[in-house]
């Protein structure tokens, strides 16, 4: 496991967005301008999914032919919106069948927020906070984010495009980040590999707890940790650690040298700037590697 550690101190409005984040219970690898290493034609469709709760949107990528593992994608706090249908394009075109829902179809369509209302946002406002506040509460309930697992896993597995004698992949983004342990504890026999990214709330205190799950979950895992958030949670990775080694899994814990959302190319710098892209490049080498290890 590797552990590359580089705090600093952070501003008031980066403990206001990690605070917040981890409030909700809770950035993408970025695509644009991105170069994919195989660029294999794909075929992008807007779909709808049935869940107990309701009809997801959603959007599903994958190669024009053939049958590929299935990888579901959990949005962070902003949810489905062109960056992240250009990073499902980006890893369909390596080989993959790719699903990013709209976390928050209980009570919203996809995009949740303007072009504008995303470039401008600030975490630190308040008025900013309570535009988002209202899309969690159907996502937060007890057992909606399971039942939404069991969904978008079972859809994958009935398209055509989907391999199903491989493993499925889940990735995650700031409160993506806990959604893909409690997808990979509620379906483990069908999820092989799990990535968290700046994941936001993987170690609580509270008896529902993310990190509380590893147990239940038979796949290989990647958790890219933000500087900041180490800098806040120092000692969550080592729970992380010493989980990950009681349950005998591989595992990778590593704080990259960047901020909370680095992976986010769209990412608000209303108060300055979080993308970082060598960082991101980095983060997708860990990801690509992993599914090519894992899907299998």
């Amino acid at each position: 496991m590797a552990d590359e550690q580089n705090p600093k101190n952070p501003t008031p409005d980066e403990i206001s967005r990690r605070d917040f984040v981890v409030s909700i219970g809770a950035g993408i690898v970025a695509a644009s301008g991105a170069t994919a290493s195989a660029q294999m034609p794909v075929m992008e469709m807007n779909v709808t999914i049935k869940t107990p709760d309701g009809n997801s949107d959603a959007v599903f990528v994958h190669p024009t032919t053939g049958r590929y593992p299935g990888v579901l994608i959990w949005s962070d706090a902003f949810g489905l919106r062109p960056v992240f249908r250009d990073m499902a394009k980006r890893l369909a075109a390596q080989g993959y069948s790719v699903l990013v829902p709209n976390p928050f179809y209980r009570t919203a369509k996809a995009p949740v927020l303007t072009e504008a209302e995303m470039a401008s946002f600030n975490f630190g406002n308040p008025e900013h906070r309570a535009k988002l506040m209202p899309l969690m509460g159907g996502l937060n309930a007890p057992g909606a984010a399971e039942r939404d697992a069991t969904a978008y896993v079972a859809w994958l597995d009935a398209q055509p495009q989907v391999d199903r004698t491989k493993k499925v992949g889940t990735q995650g983004y700031c409160m993506g980040g806990p959604l893909v342990m409690r997808t990979a504890a509620t379906v483990p026999d069908r999820v092989g590999a799990v990535a968290s990214f700046h994941g936001g709330g993987l170690v609580t205190d509270q008896p529902t707890s993310p990190h509380l799950l590893i147990p239940k979950i038979k796949a290989r895992l990647l958790v890219a940790i933000a500087e900041n958030d180490d800098k806040q949670q120092p000692a969550a990775k080592d729970e992380l650690k010493k989980a990950f080694a009681a349950a005998n899994l591989p595992a990778e814990v590593e704080v990259y040298p960047a901020q909370h959302g680095w992976c986010m190319a769209d990412a608000p710098a209303a108060t300055g700037p979080i993308y970082n892209k060598e960082q991101a490049e980095r983060a997708w080498g860990k990801l690509t590697a992993l599914y090519k290890a894992a899907l299998v």
